[in-house]
């Protein structure tokens, strides 16, 4: 399948290697893709420059935001939450209309420094603003309440005895997702919660990651329903 990445951050990377490995065509995008390919430097969190790891990951093509959306049949939003609007503006609505958009981004407020707060909670969710702003887009919100490496490898926890969420305002969507998590990066086990209202919910759960994160000293673990 032909797949866009909107996003070159560490989770757009881990998305676009798995599915390029996986036989997929993608194609990840960035706001501009000479300073993507010129940056030498590690981010604030260490992670080494994007031109490091597309040496080893050729097979992904590097494109800009419009680029990537017009590629993908199906489309992926990892970038950060602030920047999630503007990207996906840059991509486009013509390129975005009518495809599936599995949005992984988090409303992370960092200006206050750590921990950090969300920009939109309770009574909306950046998935929502999306949907709003792009209505022939079929948003569906999931893999967000996972680190990069479990979103694609569910087995690294448990097992993989661990549940994934999602939500979105199409049915047809959400069923789509729900088989793309499976067939796709292995998830046994994917909880539909309905409409995208759901979001608030999902992205709310950031906070306590975080926390957890903190406490187990590692972000490899997962959430498992149990009733």
């Amino acid at each position: 399948m032909n797949i866009g990445v909107l996003g070159t951050g560490i989770v757009g990377r881990t998305i676009s290697a798995h599915l390029a490995g996986g036989g997929h065509s993608v194609v990840i995008g960035t706001r501009d893709v000479a300073h993507t390919l010129a940056q030498s430097a590690p981010d604030a969190m260490g992670t080494p420059p994007f031109s490091a790891w597309h040496g080893s990951h050729a097979q992904v093509r590097l494109g800009t935001f419009a680029e990537a959306a017009a590629h993908g049949d199906v489309l992926i939003n990892a970038t950060v939450g602030h920047a999630s609007l503007n990207a996906l503006a840059a991509a486009g609505g013509d390129a975005l209309a009518g495809k599936v958009l599995l949005d992984i981004a988090n409303p992370l407020d960092f200006s206050h420094g750590m921990p950090p707060s969300l920009f939109v909670c309770n009574t909306d969710s950046l998935a929502e603003q999306i949907q709003r702003a792009f209505p022939a887009l079929k948003v569906v919100k999931t893999l967000n309440i996972v680190t990069a490496s479990v979103m694609v490898n569910p087995s690294l926890v448990a097992g993989g005895d661990h549940h994934m969420l999602l939500c979105g305002n199409d049915a047809g969507a959400r069923e789509a997702v729900a088989g793309y998590l499976r067939d796709w990066f292995g998830w046994q086990h994917v909880l539909d919660l309905g409409d995208l209202s759901a979001a608030r919910g999902m992205e709310m759960m950031l906070p306590v990651w975080l926390r957890l994160w903190g406490a187990l000293q590692t972000p490899m673990f997962g959430y498992k329903i149990a009733r």
